[in-house]
């Protein structure tokens, strides 16, 4: 009895792994820098942790929304594909196995060949045979919305709970400083894991995601600074 060869594959993880990413840099950046900028304006300790709150919840909200808005017009595009390739198979199918018949020859078959893996794939699912081949959809790269929005939604959540924790844990007058450098270590957490579940640096993928976060709360700290010298 042959043995099964099981292989697998990075890109299996990209649908899920993109959005869960995107939420949790997204959390704890965006988050962060809220409570930083607000914290460089002068905040009392309850007013940071009201707006890290507030930050977690319309941020979580605002990033299932557009999740699940954005994948769901990749998935109606998808069935808008797949629907007039299931009506040309019923009422040109003599024109269908031709043009599977050439996509195969133009990656190398001969026509003979070509033509037989045609009929062969034809007969075993057309549909799925001309979804893969011709439109380049996967099962494994189906667009997924509710999954997408979920994971953004969730994470998104995961990644702001940092700087609200450290609100909450951080001794007066010292909020700011450690939110900063909690979040920061997060970064290089979540980019150095992003980077090790896709298979590429896990140094590039941390200190990239760090980068920009350091970036977004030096700027929200001179903005919260500004308004607050002139209120």
């Amino acid at each position: 009895m042959p043995r099964l060869h099981l292989e697998f594959h990075k890109s299996d993880r990209i649908g899920w792994l993109r959005a869960a990413v995107l939420g949790a840099n997204d959390g704890t950046i965006s988050t962060a820098s809220l409570v930083v900028g607000v914290a460089a304006a002068g905040a009392s300790q309850g007013t940071l942790l009201l707006t890290g709150v507030a930050g977690l919840v319309a941020g979580a909200m605002s990033m299932a929304a557009g999740e699940y808005v954005s994948v769901m017009s990749q998935s109606d595009t998808e069935n808008a594909d797949l629907a007039r390739e299931r009506g040309e198979l019923e009422s040109q199918p003599e024109h269908e196995l031709d043009e599977l018949t050439e996509i195969y020859a133009s990656r190398g078959l001969d026509a003979a060949l070509a033509r037989q893996v045609a009929v062969q794939m034809t007969a075993h699912n057309a549909l799925e045979a001309h979804a893969r081949d011709e439109l380049g959809i996967t099962e494994t790269l189906r667009a997924r919305p509710v999954q997408a929005s979920l994971a953004s939604a969730a994470s998104f959540a995961l990644g702001a709970s940092v700087p609200i924790i450290t609100v909450l844990l951080a001794p007066g007058g010292w909020a700011a400083s450690i939110t900063t450098a909690a979040s920061l270590l997060t970064l290089l957490v979540l980019g150095g894991l992003a980077a090790a579940a896709g298979g590429a640096s896990v140094t590039k993928g941390a200190v990239r995601v760090a980068f920009w976060g350091a970036l977004a709360m030096a700027a929200s700290a001179a903005v919260g600074q500004l308004f607050g010298a002139t209120l």
